[in-house]
């Protein structure tokens, strides 16, 4: 009986380590910003083994959506629990995931057409190498992805547009691809009442409208990133997704194009989350 109890004990023990390993999530870090005139948050999700290895880890860049900040993936997308979980299944490789605040200020990950915000150049300039140096981030483009809902599905399209020679794999999700029309991007500059002149607009709106994008760009700048499309067929941003993959289609671009069963809402995107994860692990991976 007593061999029993300690072969059962002896087990228990050595099932520890793996019942408790978990990564860990931060959600109320800053930095400061020289571009912004300001501090900025972030969150950070660091996996399992990151206290415990000397090595560097592949890095997601994982945008929130509107109304929402750093910590929207946390709270709302349980990216903690979801990732260790594809982790620990084998669908994904352990990663660091940097979640970025776009609510502050200013709403969105963009430069103002005025120039008086500069939210992309700060994610570029000043978060990308502020992260990268201070957590054991590989820097290479292989190593590097971007991810978002919504208002971020428009910042990973422009995000990864903007430098495909940064990320190897840009997943967006529901995405807002930008106003479809000069009148749209017209009307939503008044509505946030920002300064524009009428000579700025249309060149304003030919680096922020994704479809346009796809359209312009080199072939090969696009190809060189990975796609992943997802956006469910009842979400009300259908038809930019859609457009999207017609000209991804009409330019022979390689992309995933996903339409599930779904709509605007946390459901869809936590159930999405561990399909990015595996995906943008198959560029991380060495085949």
């Amino acid at each position: 009986m007593k061999k029993t109890i300690l072969i059962l004990l002896a087990g228990m023990i050595l099932n520890i380590p793996a019942v408790s390993q978990s990564g860990k999530v931060f959600d109320n870090l800053s930095m400061e910003s020289k571009i912004l005139k300001g501090e900025r948050k972030f969150a950070i999700y660091l996996p399992p083994d990151y206290e415990t290895s000397e090595r560097s880890y592949p890095v997601l860049y994982l945008l929130h959506g509107a109304g929402d900040d750093q910590t929207g993936w946390i709270q709302f997308g349980e990216v903690l629990r979801i990732t260790d979980n594809a982790i620990r299944d084998g669908i994904a490789t352990p990663m660091i995931i940097v979640m970025p605040d776009a609510n502050t200020g200013q709403r969105g990950y963009f430069n103002s057409i005025d120039g008086k915000w500069r939210y992309e150049d700060f994610f570029f300039e000043e978060l990308m190498p502020f992260v990268e140096e201070r957590y054991r981030i590989k820097g290479e483009k292989r190593y590097r992805a971007v991810a978002g809902l919504s208002m971020g599905g428009g910042g990973t399209f422009m995000y990864a547009l903007h430098h495909p020679e940064l990320f190897s794999s840009a997943c967006p999700l529901s995405a807002y691809v930008g106003p479809l029309t000069i009148d749209d991007l017209t009307r939503r500059l008044e509505r946030y009442d920002q300064d524009y002149s009428e000579e700025d607009l249309p060149a304003y709106f030919g680096r922020h409208n994704a479809v346009e994008l796809v359209k312009n760009m080199p072939v090969d700048d696009i190809k060189s990133v990975r796609w992943f499309i997802d956006c469910g067929d009842d979400d009300f941003l259908y038809e930019g997704n859609s457009l999207i993959h017609i000209e991804m289609k009409k330019r022979n671009i390689p992309h995933e194009y996903r339409v599930r069963d779904g709509a605007h809402n946390w459901t869809y995107w936590r159930e999405s989350l561990p399909v990015v994860l595996g995906f943008v692990s198959d560029a991380f991976h060495q085949h």
